[in-house]
């Protein structure tokens, strides 16, 4: 796996913890991400052990991530927050966060949000199967 798509992956984290939990929801899509991504099994272990503990916007490797990366996070972290059907406000709140500290201009990051969540919404039943 590419440098870059793990710490996309990892930037993931603090999403998952948004609501003082990484519920088996968050924890599966994870897992999923980690094979689309075609992680290796050292990978795999490093990311989930890096899960293992509660983790905040400012654990986000900025510096390993392109301005391409950085909307694919925010992308992934809509969808994310949708992992156990519902997307709770602390999980609303910290896709904000996670915009402003991504530094995806305003405008771009509510458009941004927007369309995944209409996104997620729509295949929800995919998200909880």
């Amino acid at each position: 796996m590419h440098t870059q798509d793990f710490a996309i992956l990892k930037a993931l984290v603090p999403v998952a913890w948004a609501d003082g939990e990484f519920a088996k929801s968050e924890q599966e899509m994870l897992r999923a991400l980690l094979e689309a991504y075609g992680a290796s099994t050292a990978e795999r272990d490093e990311l989930l052990g890096y899960a293992s503990s509660k983790k905040s916007l400012e654990d986000i490797p900025l510096a390993e991530l392109s301005a391409n990366d950085r909307r694919v996070v925010l992308h992934h972290a809509v969808v994310l927050a949708f992992a156990d059907g519902v997307e709770s406000p602390s999980e609303t709140a910290i896709l904000s966060d996670l915009a402003a500290r991504l530094r995806i201009p305003n405008d771009e990051a509510t458009t941004l949000i927007k369309q995944s969540s209409a996104r997620a919404q729509k295949h929800l039943g995919l998200l909880s199967a």
